[in-house]
This record gives C-alpha cells, structure tokens and sequence, in this order.
C-alpha cells in the first residue's frame, strides 16, 4: 500500500458479527511444497508440523493444511503480531495474512469489508482469488462488484495499478477470507525435508549465509566452530553462539560444535611450510567435521567458501583441502561476489554480528602469505610426518556441545 499507515490493518479488534460465523484466521499460501507431486504430502505434513512448532505457547485454536493452503484457526486475533514474526521465521512459506472468516456470501464480504477497514482511503482496490470453483462468480466478477459497492458506499477513488488501499477476497471451501494486507513469506522447502548436514561456522559473514540457504533448502544444519582458544580469547565462540541462535529460529533446535583446534595447530606449524599451513589447517578441519557429520547422521559438510574470495580459495586449493573428507562439500555461496554475501547476511540479520571484531583460529599462528596453487598430492605428502587420525582424536577430545532451542 501508497501513503497509508497499514499498522493497524487488519484489525483484530475490528468488531464482528455476533451470529458466529466470523473467526479470524491466518491463511498460508506455499510455493514448492505444492509442486512434489508424489511427494506432496510428506512435505505439507513437515510444514504443518515446522508452523506448530513455530506458534507454540500463542493462542492457536488449529493449524489444518491442505494442498496450496494452509491455515492457522486463532483463538486471539490480539495474538497478530507475535504470530506474524514467527511465521516469517517457517522456510516453505511464501506468504500469508491474518484474515476475516466469514460465509462465502458477497453480502458477508461487504460486512468483512466495513469490520476490517477504518476510514474511507483516498484509492483502493479489490483483489479476489476463487479457489472453490463452486462458488457462482469468478474472480474478476467478485472483483467489479465489491468494487462498485465500496464505491459507493465511500466514494472512495478505484486505482488498480497504486491503491491506497487493497481489500483481498479468497474464496475456499472453508468459507470466504477477507484481508488488507499480505505479509511475504521466506520461501524454500521445509526443514526437514531435505536431509541433515553439517555447517562449518567461523563467524565471520560467509558462513551463517552458507548456512542459512541450506536451511531454506530444506536441510537440518548442525554447527562445527573452530576456535584456538585458549590460545586466543573466546571471541568467535561467543559470536558463533549469537549466529546459531539466530539460525536456530527456522530450526527450533540447533547443536553447536565448539573444537578447540590450537594444539592441533600448533603441531602442524612444526611440521608443515608456512604457506600451506592455513591449507593445512583446513583440511584437519574437514576431518574432524567429517566425524561430527557421522556421529550426528550427516551426509554433507557446508562451507562458506567463494571461488577465487581470498587465497586459499582458489580452484586448485578447493580441491586439494575437499581431498581429506570423503563426504560431500556443499558450497552455497560459491558463485557469489562479496558484496552480494554481504547484502544477504544484512537481510537475514547476521552482518551486525559477524563484523564485530574476534579471533578465530585462522588468525592463530597465520603465515604471511598462503600458497594460491597446491595439489591433493602436495598436501599428503606434508601430512606424512603428522599422525592425521591422532590429531582429529586429540580436537575431538577438545570438543563442547551446546544446544540451542527456538522459541
């Protein structure tokens, strides 16, 4: 909407009919999810469960779900705000709207009308969607006669392509759903539809990204933090315990990982040349992921890498370091520039975090100037003089857990 202060639309303390046929109710509309065919069903079942679980301890009568809606019977429409952030937060949901229920009359859409809208706007429009194709009207005729009676019952201006104001009619089997306003959705597929991963998270700005758009493409996400302390202060610990509570809101649970890796550093410098001791360090860091990975039932790791970023990310290196794991590495942002990882970590709320100042471990005893060119081959030989397996038992031994829990 143009010019119009929509805080208060729609509004919940509109007064309704007393005859009980009005309820307000949040209706969902999902995107993906109602493309798997086959499949559909497990994933509309993962998405009713995931909105739940979102709205837990707010006045929810219900949350019903069926193929290309899905709607969120409340109990108390007071409960509007708290319900429209959670929602924001539920991957597979491209938008949604808290709506006035009322009998699949037009007359009742005209009652809906005057309960959800205060003064007469300068310009509006009507928008309607008939989903029950056994109502007798189609869209476009719902559409010019709610327009002509709001018209002329407040003289208000019809603009169809700027309107001050939009008043949305759905049509659906479980009555007619009336609305001014419509609230975008994140998008994606469910958590939990598409498998479980591990994601090394550094607290910087690549990875929470990296890690956000698995989570929007379905995965569970368990977090591995690498620091050197003590060796080095806490700082990235702490700011990976704020990145992953953050992310924990579109998985309500969330294990965090904390592998103390300094000694292990400390070892390699010995043994290894300075400029592929960062090189080094990563792929001790994939090893170790690695068995997180199996212990917790993983099949991917997630890294925050970008092609040719810094480096140690140069093509040759990807390979060289990918070369220790035998599980997949999943890459989201590998196609990205900076400014574009930047821009997303400021959409999704983690840039403020990840740009305050810390130690992470690739500030520990980091050489100069990192070797850009280095072969899976170069690197074995290197680690010969190092006993590999002893070294990931020692991180593993130096591991914490936490976990997190949304809302």
């Amino acid at each position: 909407m143009v010019g119009r202060d929509v805080s208060a639309l729609p509004r919940p303390d509109a007064a309704l009919p007393d005859d009980g046929t009005a309820h307000w109710a949040v209706l969902v509309r999902f995107g993906e999810v109602a493309l798997k065919k086959g499949h559909r069903q497990l994933f509309m079942g993962v998405l009713r469960r995931n909105i739940e679980r979102a709205l837990v301890g707010l006045p929810v009568e219900r949350v019903a779900i069926r193929p290309n809606r899905c709607f969120v019977w409340l109990a108390d429409a007071a409960a509007w705000p708290a319900v429209r952030e959670r929602l924001g937060n539920v991957f597979g949901i491209v938008g949604y709207a808290l709506c006035l229920r009322v009998p699949p009359t037009l007359e009742a859409a005209r009652q809906a009308y005057h309960a959800l809208v205060g003064g007469p706007p300068a310009s509006f429009a009507v928008r309607a969607h008939r989903g029950d194709k056994t109502f007798p009207l189609t869209s476009q005729e719902i559409e010019r006669e709610l327009g002509a009676y709001i018209k002329e019952a407040t003289g208000s201006r019809v603009d169809l392509t700027q309107p001050e104001l939009t008043f949305y009619v759905e049509v659906q089997p479980e009555g007619m759903f009336c609305t001014t306003e419509q609230v975008a959705g994140p998008g994606g597929l469910p958590v939990g539809t598409g498998g479980n991963v591990v994601s090394l998270l550094s607290g910087g700005i690549d990875s929470p990204v990296a890690s956000y758009r698995m989570l929007k493409r379905g995965c569970r996400v368990t977090f591995v933090h690498f620091t050197s302390y003590p060796f080095t202060d806490a700082s990235s610990w702490d700011k990976c315990r704020a990145l992953v509570g953050i992310l924990t809101r579109h998985q309500f649970e969330s294990k965090l990982y904390a592998v103390r890796l300094g000694e292990v550093q400390r070892r390699i410098v010995v043994a290894v040349p300075a400029q592929y001791r960062i090189l080094m360090y990563r792929r001790m860091m994939l090893r170790i992921a690695e068995a997180i990975a199996r212990r917790e039932g993983c099949k991917a790791l997630v890294t925050g890498e970008s092609l040719g970023q810094v480096g140690s990310q140069t093509l040759d290196n990807l390979v060289a370091v990918q070369e220790a794991t035998r599980l997949p590495v999943l890459r989201p942002l590998i196609g990205m520039d900076k400014q574009e990882i930047i821009a997303e970590a400021r959409r999704i709320g983690t840039y403020d975090i990840s740009i305050e100042p810390d130690m992470d471990c690739c500030q520990y005893l980091v050489p100069p100037r990192v070797a850009t060119t280095s072969t899976p081959e170069r690197l074995r030989g290197l680690e010969s003089s190092l006993d590999v397996p002893a070294l990931v038992d020692l991180a593993l031994s130096e591991t914490e857990v936490e976990e997190f829990r949304w809302p």
